[in-house]
């Protein structure tokens, strides 16, 4: 019974992390607009198929990140790999207005 709250407990705590960033980096961009372009059906998309891809490639792209870490070290480029690999999944899942795909 105590490893079945704990997944509970776990899975909860990720789904809540995910809801809240999302929802504070719409509050650090300033104002909310009102007048987005992006029509409905393109935001749904983007909220369903899109932004879950997004962290799924964030979480992957960290895996490869500390796993590639000794070698992008010995080449002298672990900001590239950094920002390939991490800051540009994350930022493009969280940074980004709902249904604007570039």
């Amino acid at each position: 019974m105590g490893e079945w709250i704990r997944r509970t407990l776990v899975v909860v705590m990720v789904v809540a992390l995910v809801f809240t960033t999302t929802g504070f980096s719409a509050l650090a961009q300033g104002e909310l607009q009102l007048d987005n372009k992006a029509p409905a059906e393109s935001m749904v998309a983007d909220f369903c198929v899109m932004r879950p891809l997004g962290i799924g490639a964030t979480v992957v792209g960290t895996a490869f990140f500390i796993v590639s870490l000794p070698f992008s070290a010995l080449g002298r480029n672990t900001g590239t790999a950094w920002n390939k690999m991490v800051a540009d999944p994350f930022l493009f899942t969280f940074a980004r207005p709902l249904g604007e795909v570039d």
